[in-house]
């Protein structure tokens, strides 16, 4: 059964939204079984079938999702558009009513962001370098041209790789270092000599407290510890698989 995890912080009576979860679809074998990434070697059928279950979860008829390529990319949507056309940014706002928003992860930050009062959500697909690189910054001046007021806005980030699944290389951590040596508090020491474990969600959670937003929800869901739940990219790099299904993260304004 479809098991959608929901965020405490962005529950209200004119918002939907669901952190969708790779079980309750029609996936089969790696993919199994909800898996929402067209980008991935599943069945282009049940992809789509997979998607449609999520957007009647949220009670919309169009789930729009882009084409992510960890940018730093805000683009507002005013009406809905084909999985062959979409856009290639990594954050998705809108103010229009029965538009589903969503982006797609498997390791990196999924982030849902909402104004209540102003009626403006976002969805933003956050990896390392859109972290570091101003996505999530660009997802809330975005807002705030459609009249989102940054102390209104609450956000959620999904599951998403934790600390102890991450472990970098030295180049890694000199270039958050070059950015500003305060990064260093995100890094822990690895057991392999010259490696660190990186804390993208706190990183995550550090940028959007200085954003000085409204409130901000960690589900700390860890994707490469919970199989049975997540997909995760790591995971099956170190498995040697041949490929990996996406889980989904979408709201709507209803």
């Amino acid at each position: 059964m479809m098991d959608p995890i929901h965020s405490a912080a962005l529950s209200g009576p004119n918002i939907t939204h669901g952190f969708f979860t790779r079980q309750g679809g029609v996936s089969q074998g790696l993919y199994a079984s909800m898996n929402g990434g067209v980008g991935s070697k599943d069945d282009g059928e049940a992809v789509a079938e997979n998607r449609r279950r999520m957007a009647a979860h949220l009670g919309v008829a169009h789930l729009c999702v882009p084409y992510q390529i960890h940018s730093p990319d805000a683009l507002i949507v005013e009406a809905p558009f084909a999985p062959q056309e979409r856009p290639q940014c990594d954050a998705l706002v809108t103010a229009a009513c029965g538009i589903g928003l969503g982006v797609t992860g498997a390791d990196c930050g999924i982030i849902l962001f909402a104004d209540e009062n102003a009626r403006v959500i976002g969805a933003v697909h956050a990896g390392w370098k859109g972290a570091l690189t101003g996505v999530l910054e660009s997802t809330l001046a975005t807002m705030e041209r459609l009249g989102a007021r940054r102390e209104n806005i609450k956000a959620a980030l999904g599951p998403t790789i934790g600390q102890k699944s991450y472990e970098v290389g030295p180049e890694f951590f000199e270039r958050f270092l070059g950015a500003d040596k305060d990064f260093a508090r995100f890094f822990a020491p690895s057991s392999r000599d010259g490696h660190f474990m990186f804390d993208l969600p706190g990183f995550i959670g550090f940028r959007l407290k200085c954003a000085r937003i409204g409130a901000f929800e960690n589900l700390a869901l860890d994707t490469y510890a919970d199989e049975a739940r997540f997909f995760s990219y790591r995971r099956s790099v170190h498995r040697k698989e041949a490929d990996y299904g996406r889980l989904v993260a979408a709201i709507a304004l209803v």
